[in-house]
C-alpha cells in the first residue's frame, strides 16, 4: 500500500490539481484511494511552493462533491429498488421505517461527519441517503461542508507539518480509521439494541 501511495503521490508535482481532482471523485464514488494522504502529500507540496493552496483545494473540492452525487443517484436510481423490496417484508418494514426517518431527520449531521472524521462511512451514507430518499438539498448541503473540512484539515495538515507529512499521515490515518470503527460498532450497537427493545 505504501508504495502505491509513493507511486501516486509522485503524480501531484507532474500534473497538479487534476490529480487530487480525480482521486478524490473516485474515492467518494466508492472505490478505495489514499485520498486523504495525497492531500497531505499535496499540503505539503504547497509549502515548498510547488502548487498554489486555491486551485488544488477547489480541484479536490469539486471532485469530491461530483463522486458524492454519483454515488447519492446511484442510490436513489440503483437502491431504491432493494429498498422496496425488503420494505414489502412485514417484519422488516417498521425497522425500514424508523430508520429512513432518523436518516432524514438527521442528515446534515450525518453526512457531515462521514466526510470527516468517518469518511470511511462516506460512500455508504451516498448510496444510503439516495436509496431512503433523503432530500437532495440537505444531503449536497452536508457534503459540501463535510468535503470543506476534510480538505481543510489535510492539505492544512501538509501544509503546517510539511517536514513531516508522511509520518503524520499514517497517524491520522490510522486514528481516524480506530474512530470509523468505532463509529460503525455504535451504530450496528444501537440498531441491535432497538431490535431487542422492539422485539
Amino acid at each position: 500500500m505504501q508504495h502505491i501511495i509513493h507511486e501516486l503521490n509522485a503524480l501531484i508535482p507532474a500534473h497538479g490539481a487534476s490529480v487530487l481532482f480525480v482521486v478524490a471523485l473516485i474515492s467518494c464514488a466508492g472505490i478505495p484511494m489514499p485520498t486523504s494522504a495525497m492531500m497531505m502529500a499535496a499540503g505539503a507540496f504547497i509549502a515548498a511552493g510547488d502548487m498554489h493552496m486555491v486551485p488544488v483545494m477547489i480541484a479536490t473540492l469539486v471532485g469530491a462533491v461530483i463522486g458524492d452525487q454519483i454515488g447519492f443517484f446511484a442510490g436513489r436510481f440503483g437502491g431504491e429498488p432493494f429498498w422496496q423490496r425488503f420494505h414489502r417484508n412485514l417484519r422488516l418494514a417498521p425497522t425500514m421505517d424508523r430508520a429512513q426517518k432518523e436518516l432524514d431527520r438527521r442528515a446534515l449531521i450525518a453526512v457531515i461527519i462521514s466526510r470527516f472524521p468517518l469518511s470511511a462511512l462516506g460512500p455508504w451514507i451516498n448510496l444510503a441517503s439516495g436509496a431512503t430518499r433523503v432530500g437532495w438539498s440537505r444531503f449536497s448541503l452536508g457534503v459540501l461542508i463535510g468535503d470543506g473540512i476534510w480538505i481543510l484539515a489535510y492539505i492544512g495538515g501538509g501544509y503546517v507539518f510539511a517536514d513531516n507529512v508522511s509520518h503524520l499521515s499514517a497517524k491520522m490515518t490510522s486514528v481516524l480509521s480506530a474512530v470509523a470503527f468505532l463509529g460503525l460498532a455504535m451504530m450496528v450497537g444501537r440498531a441491535m439494541w432497538r431490535k431487542h427493545e422492539d422485539g
